[in-house]
């Protein structure tokens, strides 16, 4: 018989056993989860990354964006990218996202290279990393493994952080999600390549909450910029960059025009009106007197966590022969 407290390789036995068991069910995505089943895998989503946004800028903020969407939405399980009537893909928030033919012309090259081994989930994580990197933005290490979800309900995304949330409803939603505020500020950065329908804000510009005036936070030289841009009246559609002056650039002047109050959402507007965000807008900008957050790294930080939110792992999921339909 052995005794337990007196033997410690019993001890590590039982650990082992342990650790075995939790990979076995899946538990948590990891580095070089595909070095010996596909390991072309990073070099291909990026090839097919690069490509696309050499061809259109555009599907960079798209991709970073779609995993976003997808992640807050019952976790990282690339149930945006499915196809059908009431998906989330057809979902309001959703109606504008772009760069699906991107993870899907991955994809195709990966069930030629590694058949049936990667998820589209994955895909997906390493495509929004690609994108930050191509427009010049740091990369990080993704943790893979994920598995790709079995459901994908338009009726989900009523809970997805919104353009006009107040700042206490951004932080509650990013805090059900393990996110804490940081990482709030930090993922917000990633409007520096993004752009916004003038529907989404113009409310802002010309009678903001029934006043007849506009929204007295933003900057008053700014505000004919954005008339121009947006006429009342005029199209919804047309885009406007979020980070006036460095729309193709993954860098800090996000935070900066959000100082000089010139964010164009309300939602990152507020990032600067509340005391506890705009700390840590300071802090992104290295300002003399505060300790400094390098973005770039913060950035890739908060990307991971965001990335494990609930993913489904081990028999939690499966691995799609194609991105828009389950099998």
């Amino acid at each position: 018989m052995v005794v337990l407290f007196n033997n410690k390789k019993p001890i590590l036995c039982l650990l082992l056993l342990a650790t075995l068991i939790t990979l076995s069910l899946g538990q948590g995505t990891r580095l070089g989860f595909y070095r010996t089943s596909c390991p072309r895998v990073e070099s291909i989503v990026q090839n097919a990354v690069n490509s696309a946004v050499r061809a259109n800028p555009t599907i960079a903020p798209g991709l970073l964006r779609m995993f976003f969407h997808d992640c807050f939405v019952n976790g990282c399980d690339a149930s945006i990218l499915i196809d059908g009537a009431s998906s989330e893909k057809t979902a309001r928030p959703n109606s504008l996202l772009r760069g699906f033919e991107v993870i899907d012309a991955a994809k195709r090259q990966l069930e030629i290279a590694c058949p049936r081994v990667v998820s589209c989930a994955d895909i997906l994580a390493l495509a929004a990393r690609d994108s930050v990197v191509q427009t010049g933005g740091t990369g990080w290490s993704v943790p893979l493994g994920r598995k790709d979800g079995l459901v994908s309900r338009a009726a989900d995304t009523a809970n997805l952080p919104a353009f006009n949330d107040p700042i206490n409803v951004q932080i509650r939603k990013f805090t059900d999600k393990g996110l804490n505020t940081q990482d709030l500020v930090a993922l917000s950065g990633a409007h520096t390549i993004g752009t916004a329908a003038c529907a989404l804000f113009s409310y802002r510009l010309y009678n903001y909450n029934n006043t007849n005036g506009p929204d007295p936070t933003i900057d008053a030289s700014f505000l004919p910029t954005l008339r121009n841009l947006c006429p009342n009246g005029g199209d919804g559609t047309t885009r406007v960059t979020l980070d006036t002056g460095s729309v193709r650039n993954f860098d800090n002047s996000y935070y900066s025009n959000l100082r000089n109050r010139r964010g164009v959402l309300e939602s990152d507007a507020a990032l600067w009106n509340n005391p506890a965000t705009q700390t840590l807008v300071n802090r992104f900008l290295g300002l003399r007197g505060l300790l400094g957050l390098r973005f770039n790294i913060e950035f890739g930080r908060s990307m991971v966590k965001m990335g494990n939110i609930e993913v489904k792992t081990g028999t939690q999921g499966e691995i799609r022969r194609v991105c828009t339909a389950t099998n």
